[in-house]
């Protein structure tokens, strides 16, 4: 994937515009136009969206990810290694016995 969008980029000569700047705020763009299909929204017709809204933010949740792969691209970021190493962190963080069942955060160490 990451290879697809670099090749569609290059054909674009876009690059020249993806500093990581830019594609963080165009990350937060997209992230504002995913938010405003739930806005408004009850979290009962949050989970219930019809199939046409659905596939509506499906496809804002395909421009997010897109701009999370250039942006980390554009840094040099292996993603997978990443999320791997957060994943263990928050195992730490929000142990099962404290954090089952709650929203309230740890506090800070």
């Amino acid at each position: 994937m990451r290879e697809q969008l670099r090749k569609f980029v290059l054909e674009r000569d876009w690059q020249q515009f993806h500093s990581p700047k830019n594609l963080a705020m165009a990350l937060t763009a997209e992230v504002g136009e995913l938010v405003e299909h739930f806005q408004w929204l009850t979290d009962e017709e949050s989970r219930s969206l019809s199939e046409a809204d659905l596939q509506r933010v499906r496809e804002e949740l395909a421009d997010v990810q897109i701009y999370v792969m250039l942006l980390a691209d554009s840094l040099s970021a292996d993603l997978l290694s990443e999320i791997e190493r957060k994943i263990e962190k928050n195992r730490a963080h929000y142990p099962i016995e404290s954090s089952r069942g709650t929203h309230k955060r740890p506090p800070r160490t």
